[in-house]
């Protein structure tokens, strides 16, 4: 399966992006994942390499590039009080374009994921770019808070026109279980095609099998299949 990392430019900045391919010619399906606050990290090519081994081309941009090493040497969820959503959507459709300008994907079968803040960050894309088919938020927190100048993703929840699939921790503060009743209870007022997954046990991170702290692999192990189904339906 082959996989590299190449260089785009955003806002005359270079990004670094990670992509993996499923074997064959295609066209192929693809999903942009939209990272943890760990950054570029293993976790994030191993959830890459996977959604290629299901058939669908992957890539995860690298939404730290503007960061001076001391910021990223420095505590991690400080990292989150120097994005700005403006810059995250530049970052995440610069990825796009990288997509739909190659013959070997089908522009018509793309998706978005993310985990913890790039769960946030898979909400904040459906409800801005309407190439994506689909989105699976993996707990996302700060949904209801803006980066930046600028609306909400939660604000933005009727601009979301595509199916999508929530995966929760039940004992996770960030997202928290009033904030999911709030989600609930808005995306079915806007008649929105989505489901909900809260898994017993699980806090915030669950799917992070690089941290044993936070990884729960029961959970994991249920919401990961679940998610290459939800893409298999919608992207294939």
């Amino acid at each position: 399966m082959p996989s590299f990392t190449d260089k785009l430019t955003v806002g005359g900045s270079d990004m670094d992006m990670y992509a993996a391919l499923p074997d064959g010619p295609g066209p192929h399906p693809a999903v942009v994942i939209a990272f943890h606050v760990g950054g570029l990290d293993d976790f994030d090519r191993t959830m890459a390499d996977q959604l290629a081994e299901a058939g669908c081309v992957a890539v995860v941009p690298d939404l730290f590039h503007r960061y001076s090493q001391e910021i990223m040497d420095g505590p991690r969820l400080d990292r989150l009080g120097h994005l700005k959503d403006a810059d995250i959507i530049a970052d995440m459709n610069a990825a796009v374009d990288f997509l739909t300008g190659n013959s070997a994907i089908d522009n018509d079968r793309i998706g978005v994921t993310g985990f913890c803040m790039g769960g946030r960050i898979a909400w904040l894309m459906a409800a801005t770019n309407p190439i994506f088919k689909c989105t699976v938020p993996f707990y996302g927190g700060n949904i209801m808070g803006n980066w930046g100048p600028g609306d909400t993703p939660f604000s933005m929840a009727a601009n979301i026109n595509c199916p999508m699939l929530f995966h929760f921790g039940s004992e996770d503060g960030n997202p928290s279980p009033d904030d999911r009743v709030k989600f609930d209870a808005e995306l079915k007022r806007l008649g929105k095609d989505f489901e909900f997954h809260t898994y017993d046990g699980a806090g915030h991170a669950f799917m992070d099998y690089t941290n044993p702290e936070r990884h729960h692999e029961a959970s994991a192990a249920a919401a990961w299949p679940r998610t290459i189904d939800f893409f298999n339906k919608h992207l294939k």
